[in-house]
């Protein structure tokens, strides 16, 4: 998981860099197309050729829709029209979101000192966040509903994982649920996807659409599936909090954005809260 916090921590200053000259919707319906191409290769490749089960590939369906087509969407639309500070502001919740509705659904118990390791966790992000400024207006709300929107659909894809039966490999699960959820984002970038003149696109936004798919996609949903399959939705969404942290430092090594102090102390609550959550 935290190699995962790594990966997508960096990816968000990769992605800016890549966004300054490919499209949002057709960045996105292009990678995760070759993800899904990719995991659908690997898979053929190292797993036997068993079918699934009738309820076992509608609940993954369900999943791959509400986990990246409607999820990717929302967050991708959101942080065009809201600050990239207030979506990562929201999306830090994401550990609180999972703890609640899986508490309420009885999906999982959360202990005391999970919870404890969510608030010191969720602090933590609030202070390396708002050190940039926060803005919620009316000029951003359009983008802050859609990030929230984005917030329950990763929220209930984390959850679902946890309906999954025991036999299915994280490999095939992230192969099956990417493959879903592909073609509603291949619609909706396809338009840009046709205008855009592919041959001018720079070197360093093929090498950030790279990373972004094998990486972001491929090998990030891998060991999220896997580890929310060995210790809980709670127990794996708290890494989230670590992921900000990480664009910090990666913001400020890649696009030159100097850290403030102030975001020292929100590393140190960040580092405690997970600490507590797997112990």
């Amino acid at each position: 998981m935290l190699l995962v916090c790594l990966i997508w921590g960096v990816n968000f200053s990769v992605t800016k860099l890549a966004l300054d000259v490919i499209p949002a919707l057709p960045f996105t319906a292009v990678r995760f197309t070759l993800a899904s191409l990719l995991l659908w290769a690997i898979v053929r490749a190292t797993e036997p050729p068993e079918p699934l089960a009738r309820g076992e590939l509608r609940i993954l369906v369900v999943l791959g829709v509400v986990g990246n087509t409607l999820y990717q969407t929302a967050f991708v639309l959101g942080l065009e029209w809201t600050t990239a500070t207030n979506s990562s502001l929201i999306l830090a919740t994401v550990p609180t979101m999972v703890a609640v509705f899986g508490g309420i659904l009885g999906i999982e118990r959360v202990s005391r000192r999970t919870w404890l390791g969510i608030v010191l966790g969720t602090v933590g992000v609030v202070l390396v966040i708002a050190t940039s400024g926060i803005e919620f207006s009316t000029r951003t709300l359009r983008g802050d509903l859609l990030t929230v929107l984005a917030l329950f659909c990763w929220a209930g894809y984390t959850l679902g994982l946890r309906k999954l039966p025991e036999g299915l490999s994280p490999l095939r699960v992230t192969a099956v649920t990417n493959i879903a959820g592909t073609p509603g984002l291949l619609l909706l970038g396809l338009p840009g996807m046709l205008t855009l003149e592919w041959r001018a696109v720079p070197p360093k936004g093929w090498a950030a659409l790279a990373y972004a798919t094998v990486l972001s996609l491929v090998v990030a949903y891998v060991l999220w599936n896997r580890s929310v399959k060995a210790v809980g939705g709670a127990r794996t969404a708290i890494y989230m909090c670590v992921t900000p942290l990480v664009a910090v430092a990666a913001a400020w090594l890649l696009l030159g954005e100097q850290p403030q102090p102030l975001q020292g102390v929100g590393a140190v609550l960040i580092v405690a809260g997970v600490l507590l959550t797997r112990m």
